[in-house]
């Protein structure tokens, strides 16, 4: 008898009954109201979220597709007898569409361009950011090379070893800062490197290669993409003018042309060679136009009368952004 009474007790506090909560109270009233208002709660953020995506929807919508949409509807409430509720719902959509629509198409349109700016720019990030990496792959190799030839010309001819180690230390006072500060490049950062590379090349080749620079003074703050200016440097020299025996003269020039940024590098060496080594570095030029300004740059190639190459860069004129002070 007593077990079975402790047992009938035990069977009575148990927590889990029915009838009793963790407290020791009754909780079936409570818990289903708590439950009902959950679900009403999950009901009405349906609703509402079924309501702005009709709202978003009406507000793109064209006229023609609503009126198609709103005739077709019709004939369905025709057939189930109750056409007046959706009538109802017709003149209260025309309503909505003409007093907010427009203002919410704006809203929906001006997001979209938003976002799609924001890819954009991270696109171009990304890109840039491969080209840096790029970059830091090839300095090290450009610098062995110098490094050797200087190594030789010490011995050889000391004169013209100091005047390369000169330009090598102003190439690399130039690049350095270039890499790490993170910064939009300019034409003028471009044009720099290039004339610190072109007097390390002009050593090299030994007086063969007369490099002129012509660039705007109020063209050198204008926004410019990174190594693509050494790129097509380095290709006429490698294709057009070290295979010349007298060598040649190389120009980097810039203007203004339409509202583009137009720059240069013309030389009068052997000339274009469309199957050479040179087009993987003209293509990779191109494929990051392209992704760099989706269009609206473009690289010219073309044959001057006098012979040679010209090799063109247009990108969008842009000014950057004056640095802030420390």
């Amino acid at each position: 008898m007593i077990n079975q009474a402790t047992e009938g007790n035990t069977l009575n506090t148990d927590p889990r009954s029915p009838g009793i909560d963790n407290a020791g109270g009754q909780s079936g009233p409570a818990t289903q109201r708590r439950a009902s208002k959950g679900s009403l709660r999950e009901i009405g953020d349906a609703i509402v979220a079924v309501w702005w995506r009709f709202f978003d929807w009406l507000a793109v919508v064209s006229w023609k597709k609503l009126a198609l949409v709103s005739l077709l509807g019709l004939i369905l409430a025709g057939i189930l007898k109750h056409p007046v509720p959706f009538l109802m719902v017709i003149i209260a959509s025309i309503i909505i569409k003409v007093v907010a629509g427009g203002k919410r198409r704006a809203e929906l349109t001006a997001d979209e361009a938003t976002k799609r700016a924001e890819t954009e720019q991270l696109e171009r990030t990304v890109l840039e950011a491969r080209m840096e990496a790029l970059q830091a792959q090839i300095e090290p190799h450009f610098l062995f090379n110098t490094l050797a030839s200087i190594d030789q010309l010490i011995q050889t001819d000391p004169p013209r070893a100091s005047k390369m180690q000169q330009s090598l230390i102003r190439y690399l006072r130039t690049a350095m800062p270039q890499m790490r500060d993170g910064k939009r490049p300019t034409l003028g950062q471009q044009v720099d490197l290039c004339s610190a590379f072109l007097e390390i090349m002009s050593v090299r080749m030994e007086g063969r290669l007369q490099p002129v620079v012509t660039i705007p003074e109020g063209l050198k703050s204008a926004v410019f993409p990174s190594m693509m200016l050494q790129t097509l440097v380095e290709n006429a020299i490698k294709h057009g003018l070290e295979p010349k025996p007298e060598g040649g003269r190389l120009e980097i020039g810039a203007e203004i042309v339409d509202g583009l940024l137009a720059v240069h590098v013309l030389d009068n060496g052997i000339g274009f060679m469309p199957k050479a080594e040179a087009g993987v570095g003209l293509a990779n030029v191109r494929e990051r136009l392209k992704a760099l300004y989706k269009g609206r740059a473009e690289l010219i190639i073309s044959v001057p009368p006098a012979g040679g190459t010209c090799a063109t860069i247009k990108v969008p004129y842009e000014i950057a952004p004056a640095a802030s002070p420390d």
